[in-house]
């Protein structure tokens, strides 16, 4: 085997690789004698086939693996013999006008990882901002839930259903004058007005009593979930069990119980620690970035633009679903296409820390342990369905480029402690309201280092009640979610948008995405509600 360095600049490095004819032809026939032994002929008696007629049988099959492993071999050797340390997959050709019985001649590229030098962390300084949790806080957030919470009671003979009272119906839904799957509910409670069913449904409803029945028409949604509703007309029988108005909900011992706590104290106990846990994620945020910037500056070394790119088209690909989700799409991707280098330098500064994080944990010793990993593998396999998940783990045990990706965020976040640990803190006590815009500075003055533009501030904009805490988790399951409550009751540090240029690539692994794993089956539902229980 003859192998010749081609080229050598920078991270890029070819090699040109030529395979004789008569190692290829060698490993033929290693492999003849060992499978002869096991091929039986009529007219032979087992193991005794004539290796000329296992060669006509099998010759192709076995010249063509023969090559295979030369040339998995060959690129073993040359990773060896030049201790490279490959940034992505190699890129390997076989020559043109190869045939069995000449010589095989390869070429094969690749970008190695840069060699970077830990930095020094001796006088590493850094400030906590942190948020009190006031008991002015725990009451608005006992109401929130109360709010969300509420009771209802019969409204008596008479009253007529209005907004904001809630029904209890059973109903039956037709396509074409066929029931459909999900279609048929009993004693599903609806609030008229909370937009919980389909649009045109609720409406309808106005002014019934119990007892009462009704035949609704509407239309499905175009972009309806369940794809064979989508766009069709339907009508549901509707049977009105029961109409109830809202009672005052008390915020006492007995509304805790209802939650499965013991007790109102044990109650506010339980919102205190979670107002206090999604102000220590902000505060960590803040304290990720201040260090991330801190190690930015100090660092401007190469890295591999196969790298760079395949983060980059992560980063487009997520811009990609945030536009067509958009109000505007047209307009969102003109300006996406005016910020392309904005965000390919952000890619690239994601690359660099990524690399930068990767040392300084190697360095170290950082590690993610099996058991860990176990945990993660674990806990990724629940969104699939039960009879997805061993299949899902299996994928990830067989493929490492998609074990070293589940791997990355616990692995950066171990090197992200071990540094704040090193690290001098010195702490201050701030409002919600100006750690938040610490956070969106920081992230501004990231990007400003790349030399791209300060993050649109419309772009991932908190909203208004974007202060609420989650609802605790109570014995019985969470409290029961109202509308307006949804991923901006997070810690908007578990967020990683787009142009978050603070969001390290994964740690030094290749940035080559791996194989989509396995997709569980969607449960499609056919429901007319958001709330209602199908049958069957």
């Amino acid at each position: 085997m003859q192998i010749k360095e081609t080229t050598n600049d920078g991270l890029k490095r070819a090699f040109a690789i030529t395979i004789p004819a008569s190692e290829i032809e060698g490993r033929v026939e290693q492999e003849v004698r060992k499978i002869a032994p096991q091929i039986k002929m009529p007219g032979f008696r087992p193991g005794k086939v004539p290796a000329n007629l296992v060669r006509k049988m099998h010759g192709e099959q076995l010249h063509a693996q023969a090559v295979n492993d030369v040339i998995r071999e060959s690129v073993d050797k040359v990773m060896t013999d030049n201790a490279l340390r490959p940034a992505m997959q190699p890129k390997v050709e076989m020559g043109e006008g190869y045939e069995a019985g000449k010589d095989a001649t390869l070429t094969m590229e690749l970008e190695v990882l840069p060699q970077v030098e830990a930095p020094d962390l001796e006088g590493l300084k850094l400030e906590r901002l942190t948020v009190p949790v006031d008991e002015a806080q725990v009451d608005e957030t006992l109401q929130r839930i109360a709010g969300q919470n509420k009771s209802y009671s019969d409204a008596g003979d008479g009253h007529s259903a209005q907004d904001g009272d809630q029904l209890i119906i059973d109903f039956v839904g037709r396509v074409d004058g066929e029931e459909f799957e999900g279609g048929k509910a009993e004693g599903a409670p609806l609030v008229l007005g909370s937009g919980q069913f389909i649009p045109g449904f609720e409406e309808q409803l106005g002014g019934v009593k119990p007892g009462d029945t009704r035949t609704i028409s509407v239309t499905f949604p175009e972009d309806y979930q369940a794809k064979h509703l989508a766009g069709k007309a339907a009508e549901f029988d509707v049977t009105v069990q029961a109409v109830k108005i809202e009672s005052e909900t008390s915020l006492d011992d007995d509304f805790a119980k209802n939650l499965g706590l013991e007790s109102l104290d044990k109650l506010r106990e339980l919102v205190r620690g979670q107002l206090e846990q999604e102000t220590a994620g902000l505060t960590r945020t803040q304290m990720k970035r201040a260090l991330l910037d801190q190690l930015a500056a100090g660092h401007d070394f190469a890295v591999p633009q196969g790298m760079v790119d395949a983060e980059f088209d992560q980063i487009w690909s997520q811009l990609q679903q945030e536009a067509s989700r958009s109000d505007d799409p047209e307009a969102m991707h003109q300006e996406m296409e005016a910020e392309k280098d904005d965000y390919r330098r952000i890619a690239e500064r994601r690359v660099r820390l990524g690399l930068l994080l990767s040392e300084i944990g190697q360095k170290n010793n950082v590690q993610v342990t099996s058991n860990e990993m176990s945990m993660l593998i674990q806990q990724a396999a629940q969104q699939y369905r039960q009879e997805d998940r061993q299949r899902f783990v299996q994928y990830i045990q067989q493929e490492p480029m998609a074990a070293a990706q589940l791997r990355a965020p616990l692995y950066e976040d171990k090197v992200v402690d071990f540094l704040f640990d090193k690290a001098e803190i010195t702490d201050r006590e701030v409002t919600r309201e100006e750690l938040e815009a610490a956070i969106e500075a920081d992230e501004d003055t990231g990007a400003a280092a790349q030399g791209a533009k300060p993050a649109d501030k419309k772009k991932g904009a908190k909203a208004k009640d974007g202060d609420k805490a989650k609802e605790p988790a109570t014995k019985k399951g969470k409290a029961k979610p109202a509308e307006e409550t949804s991923a901006d009751d997070k810690p908007k540090a578990k967020k990683k948008s787009a142009k978050n240029a603070d969001a390290p690539a994964a740690e030094g692994e290749p940035a080559k995405k791996a194989k989509a794993a396995p997709k569980a089956k969607a449960d499609k539902a056919a429901k007319p509600a958001k709330a209602a229980k199908s049958e069957g």
